[in-house]
């Protein structure tokens, strides 16, 4: 199980760069990746979002990248054009001027474009370099993500206890629903009717009440539910969040439905135990991958 918060942070020197990368990601229905990288790094986003798409199915995740240029690599080249543009430009500004002044490097300097700088920018190097920085944030933050897992597992299989001694309850109190419901019925009859009461009747009209207000297919659906749960939280399937929060749902309707048929005051206790148990959990669950 994993949490759909994680940290994970990671630095790199090689005496030409600096790198310091940052990934974090927070709770969200649905999977949103922003990447942060210097301008120059723009041709590497795609390979990063296809590393990360690749790790992470759900949540808010924010990828930094920072990287620090000791040294540069650059290629200077002289645009020849202009050169010549520029020099035939200010010899006829010399001749109008009538100054006789001969043209020289640092007056052709001054002309724009002459000089050109050209940052040397290997996409693979810069790539091969920063992949092991990612590979280990990611490490971190993996690690991160499954240690908040197992507390929100831990917390979740003790909310999970609570709904077990809860259908317990209403398990053993099962029995003593069909008991009052089989005697209220049959007071009824013989406060209505006396010693003409038809005993026929009452067995009919007791099946349909019992089959009306019977708990017992309730209760075993919720201990199948409660068994998918457990297991479901011990494998290792993807998407866990979402399968979890929908058996809670299941869970829901049936302890609803107990409730609306009971009225046995310790089973609507298990009822209101159960349902703070359940909300308990897809608190947790939201935050679960």
């Amino acid at each position: 199980m994993k949490s759909m918060t994680g940290y994970g942070y990671s630095e790199f020197q090689n005496g030409k760069m600096d790198i310091v990368l940052e990934l974090k990601s927070y709770n969200s229905r649905f999977f949103e990746l922003n990447i942060s990288t210097p301008p120059f790094l723009s041709p590497l986003e795609p390979v990063l979002r296809n590393f990360i798409n690749e790790r992470i199915e759900r949540g808010k995740v924010e990828l930094y990248v920072r990287v620090k240029e000791l040294e540069e690599d650059a290629v200077i080249s002289i645009d020849k054009n202009i050169a010549s543009a520029g020099l035939s430009a200010l010899m006829q500004l010399a001749d109008i001027a009538g100054t006789g002044e001969a043209v020289s490097i640092s007056h052709l300097l001054r002309v724009d474009g002459i000089i050109k700088k050209l940052k040397n920018k290997d996409m693979d190097y810069f790539w091969e370099t920063l992949k092991p920085v990612l590979e280990e944030a990611y490490r971190q933050y993996d690690n991160s993500r499954r240690e908040e897992g197992k507390k929100s597992e831990t917390d979740i299989l003790k909310q999970i206890e609570v709904i077990s001694n809860s259908i317990k309850t209403v398990d053993n109190y099962a029995k003593a629903i069909e008991e009052d419901i089989k005697k209220n019925l049959k007071e009824r009859f013989q406060q209505m009717l006396g010693d003409a009461v038809d005993e026929s009747r009452i067995y009919a009209e007791t099946a349909i009440m019992l089959m009306k207000f019977s708990i017992n297919e309730e209760i075993v659906r919720m201990k199948s539910h409660v068994e998918s749960f457990v297991k479901e939280v011990k494998s290792e399937n993807s998407q866990i969040g979402k399968k979890l929060d929908f058996i809670c749902q299941e869970i829901n309707r049936e302890i609803n439905t107990i409730g609306s048929k009971s009225f046995k005051v310790e089973v609507s206790q298990a009822v209101i135990d159960t349902k703070d148990a359940l909300e308990k959990i897809r608190e947790q669950v939201r935050n679960i991958v």
